[in-house]
Order: structure tokens, then sequence, then C-alpha cells
């Protein structure tokens, strides 16, 4: 077979960009395992963007790890091919085949689609097309694999449904493997058994055969459950090129906005032993000269001042740096930064997220005008010249004067750097404000593509420091996202449609073509402003209802309540219990996510 993949493969490589993308192979890339009785479950875990994307994306390492772990079950890779490779392949009418034994994708057992951004969905029908899948799975028969979705947008899934046998919901490591036990008793059955085999494991959703809205499974304690000690170095440059480790799950400061921050409750978090122990045993194996170390706020995590303690003498003689993916806007976090070697590149990155303190109260942001000038001060004092500023555009309640407050935060970082006698580069993003299901906010409209491209350039128009550079992102890839975010699986049909027509890449503004997209909404009577600019009424039948995260909707409804209000809500982890809809391990009363540990 690999001889086989190998004569179709190899002429093609000649004729694209990147055939690194393609080639497989890498270190700690596990062969495929024997199956002489034919009893494993083969999977195949699809990432539906680029290979370096899909290979800095941790979730895509740690389930390709746990799944070579079981003896039920067998894993093997495969990302969505660059435009170039796809019009290759069909020329020459080359299946997409895995990285690892060159199967084609329908000779799989099941498909495994990580669902990780909504401008993805084209991705997916491209590689089921080419794996030699039939795209929908009211067309699937027996000999066909399961093709089953998991990750964040799995939570809302709606859009994409149509495309699907099953999800997966919430903790890949709490799901998956039960689900693949399922498929292994009723292995070589016909497609109706398999499904309902699937049904019955806990955080499964079939669309239009699960019932009673389904809860995501979790992770309750890390340092007991699975924790990947090996991961796949890459044949050439990713996007996160390092070992990566996750600290924490979950996240208690209950920013509004955040989809994550709501869905990945409650709060759990690793010991600093087993996570050194990881670190120590991913340098070994992978050689690696970098840590990520990775959560929704890795600042938060209490053992991190003890942790840093305990590796320098072992990442020191090495060279090998330390690196947070993200730095809460405090003087805190600055110093724990200036404590790495591997913060020292470039600039610190901040999501001050909005520019009035008024707007960070409705968002519930947890950081004051005084937070942001000591995180500025520390900055520059630490030695940086340069800090990146994130902020977003068309949040609730929004106004003129929230916007004026960006540039007073742009050029307030300005002034500092002159003070600290640094160079004082500040590039400041902004993003159009998504509503995301299962947030506070999941009922909001949400600003129309005029709006936030207005926003955008007033802005931006405002800016008169050299020092100070603006970037806003297209408002039309927002809107779509908008779209996508809270639809339903009429949108199936569209995604469908566009593909037919070109689709391709949408999160990419190379190959993004909005006048396509909303040529298919017309030419199907859809009204895409149905979606993303209508607000939502509390008593509405949201189309992700029929999933369970375990945050009730009583508990978002009362922080939209307090945002309108402009009223905060602490951190569950100091202070009372906000009564979100978890409870700690033991069920016991009182006790609130924010007070689950390791």
């Amino acid at each position: 077979m690999i001889e086989e993949m190998k004569g179709e493969l190899w002429p093609l490589l000649t004729k694209v960009k990147r055939p690194v993308r393609y080639v497989g192979g890498e270190w700690g890339g596990s062969s495929f395992k024997t199956d002489r009785s034919g009893s494993l479950v083969r999977m195949c875990l699809a990432f539906p963007d680029v290979y370096e994307v899909g290979m800095s994306y941790l979730g895509f390492q740690i389930l390709y790890a746990l799944v070579k772990t079981l003896d039920f079950a067998d894993a093997e890779r495969v990302c969505c091919p660059w435009t170039d490779m796809e019009e290759e392949m069909r020329a020459q009418s080359a299946p997409l085949r895995s990285f690892e034994s060159g199967r084609p994708l329908c000779d799989f057992d099941v498909v495994g689609v990580t669902l990780q951004y909504e401008l993805c969905s084209t991705n997916i029908l491209t590689m089921l097309d080419l794996g030699g899948i039939p795209i929908r799975s009211s067309r699937r028969g027996d000999s066909d694999p399961l093709v089953i979705g998991g990750g964040p947008g799995a939570l809302a899934p709606g859009p994409v449904e149509k495309f699907f046998d099953a999800f997966c919901l919430g903790d890949g490591e709490a799901v998956l493997p039960a689900a693949l036990r399922a498929l292994s008793e009723v292995k070589g059955r016909d497609r109706s058994s398999r499904l309902d085999a699937l049904a019955r494991v806990p955080g499964v959703y079939i669309p239009g055969k699960s019932g009673a809205p389904v809860r995501r499974g979790i992770v309750e304690r890390l340092d007991e459950d699975f924790v990947h000690r090996t991961m796949i170095v890459p044949n050439g440059g990713v996007i996160h090129d390092r070992v990566a480790v996750q600290v924490f799950r979950g996240c208690t400061r209950g920013c509004r906005f955040c989809q994550a921050g709501m869905t990945d409750r409650p709060f759990r978090e690793r010991s600093c032993a087993s996570v050194a122990l990881q670190i120590e045993e991913l340098l070994k194996y992978t050689g690696w000269e970098e840590v990520g170390l990775l959560s929704l706020a890795t600042c938060d995590w209490r053992p991190l001042g003890e942790l840093l303690d305990r590796l320098g003498p072992i990442l020191a003689p090495g060279g090998i740096k330390v690196s947070l993916p993200s730095l809460r806007m405090d003087a805190f976090s600055v110093e724990l930064a200036s404590r790495l070697e591997g913060m020292r590149r470039g600039g610190l990155t901040f999501a001050p997220e909005a520019g009035s303190e008024r707007l960070r109260r409705v968002i519930n942001k947890g950081i004051d005008s005084s937070d942001i000038a000591d995180a500025l001060d520390a900055t520059f004092k630490h030695g940086w010249d340069r800090v990146k500023l994130y902020f977003m555009m068309g949040l609730p309640t929004e106004t003129d004067q929230d916007l004026e407050g960006i540039i007073e935060i742009a050029n307030e970082a300005a002034r500092r750097a002159k003070a600290h006698k640094r160079r004082g580069d500040v590039s400041v993003s902004l993003a159009g404000f998504v509503p995301k299901p299962h947030t506070p906010f999941q009922w909001e409209a949400q600003a129309s593509r005029e709006e936030l491209r207005e926003r955008g350039r007033s802005v931006k128009s405002r800016i008169k420091s050299k020092k100070i550079s603006l970037s806003y992102h297209e408002p039309d890839q927002t809107f779509l996202e908008g779209v996508f975010a809270r639809g339903d699986s009429s949108l199936g049909d569209a995604i469908e449609e566009a593909w037919r027509r070109g689709a391709r890449f949408d999160g990419w503004t190379e190959c993004f073509d909005f006048g396509r997209w909303m040529d298919v909404f017309r030419d199907l009577g859809m009204d895409p402003e149905s979606y993303a600019s209508r607000e939502r009424s509390l008593d509405e039948a949201l189309p992700w209802d029929v999933i369970d995260t375990g945050v009730t909707k009583n508990f978002l409804a009362r922080e939209r309540r307090r945002a309108k209000l402009g009223e905060t809500t602490g951190d569950c982890r100091s202070g009372d219990c906000n009564a979100c809809g978890w409870n700690a391990p033991d069920g016991a009363a009182g006790r609130c996510c924010g007070q689950w540990r390791a």
C-alpha cells in the first residue's frame, strides 16, 4: 500500500508548494499497527487546514498519542491539501491518503475531524471528497467510514451536522477511547448498529438520534488521566514549533465574550511535579529547544513560579527556552515573563479587549486602567521595546468613546516607552466581535460589516504617532464567522454549494471570496443577516441547545443582565461560588468549579 501511495504522491510533489506537507515519516510519528485479526478500529485523525496549522494544534498531538496506546484501535493522520495539491490530485485521480500507511480515507473505520474554526467548513468537504467518502452522512452506506467531529466546533454543530455521523463533545481523552471501544465491539456490522453503539457512549451526540441535551465529557483529574509523553516533530517549520504542555483546563475569570472560558469549565489544574516530569520526558524525546506552557491564562497557574525554579537547572545548560501563550495585563504577569528567556525575543502581547474601563466591566475583563499602566511600565522597565495590543470592536453597548479609549491606551504605551528610553513600537490589532454560543453574549446581535469597517477606519484615521501601527480584521470574514458560529443545519446546503463553486480555506485572506458566499446565499434564498445580525430573545430555542456544556442557561442569562448593568462578576477561585452549574467532582453542595484541584 505504501509503495502504491508513493507511486501516486511523488510525481505530484514536484508541482506544489511546500511538499513537506504531504510526505509524513516524521520523528515520533508511529508506524501503523499490524492487525492480522482484523479487530482494530482504524481511525484517521483529520485536520481541516494545512499541515503547519494542524501539527501546531496540541489536541491533534494528544489524541494521536492516546489512540496509539489503545489495544483495540489505531490512529493515523491527514491534513487538508492546499489548493495546488488538490488540483494535482484531482487531475491524477489520486485519493487523499493518511501519512502513516498511505491508506485512502474511505478505507478507515472512523475519520475524526477537528472542528477548530468556523471558516474551515469547506475544507472538511474537500477532505471527504478527495478521500472517497460521500460528503453527506445520509448518502453513506455500510462500507463507508463513520465521520466524527470533535473540538470546540462540536459544541455548536448545526451548520456542519449534515456532513457528520456523530460528534464527540468535550475532552477527547474522556470520550474518544469509550467511543472507539464501543465501535470495536460492533466492528464489521452495518452502519445502523455502529451508530447505535456510539449513541450509548456518554459525551457522544448523533444528529437526529440523540435525545435530551448531551452533556460534554470531561477529564476530572488531569494528573491521573492520560498525559502524552511523545510528540510528533514536524519535518518542516510549523506555526508552534515547540514542546507543548497544558498546565490547567478551564477558566473562572468569566470574560463574557469568551467561549472557551465558559465551555471548558470546570477549572482543573495539574501539579508542578506532573508538569515538570512531562516537560523533561518530552524534551528528551523530541529534541525541541522551546517549551510552551499552555492554558487559557497560564499566569494564573499557581505553581508557575515553583516550576520555573525547578526547571531552571535543567533548561539553562541546553539553552532551552520557556514561553507563555498569553499574558494577563498586569505587572505580575510581566514580572513572570521577565524570568523567561524565551519571552525576551521580540515584544510582549496583551489583550485589553476594550478601550474603556466601562466597557471592560461590561465584558467582565477584570482589568482596570491602573493594571494597564502598571503592565506597560513593567514591560519597558524590563527592557522590551515592543508591545502588541489586541482589542475587539463591535462589543455590546460600545460607543465612540470606547473606541477613543483604544487610541488613548496606544498613545499611553508610546509615552511610557519614551519615559523608559525604549524604542516603543506599538502594534494595535482590532478584531470584530463575534457573539459565540454558550456565552452570555450568545443572544446579542453582531455589528454589521459596514459598522465594523467604519469603526476600524475611524480608529485607524485617529492614530497620529509614527510609533503606533494599527490593523483591523476583514469585516467580511468576521461576518461569515458570525453566520456559522450561531447557525443551524440549513446552512449545510450553503456550505456544500459554496464548496462546489470553489470555496476553500476561507480563513485565509488570499483564498477568501465573500462575493461567492453572498451569491450562494442569494441563489438558495437564504438571509445570512438573520444568523449574524439578529438579536435573539431569551426564550428562543437555539440550535446549540442540544448540547449541554455544564454551564446553565440561567447563569448565562444572569451574566448578560449584569453586563447590561455594567456589573462585574468575581473569580470564584478566590471568592464565592458564582453558581455557573458545575459542582466539584464529589458533587458536594457549595463547592464550585473554581475550587476543583488536580
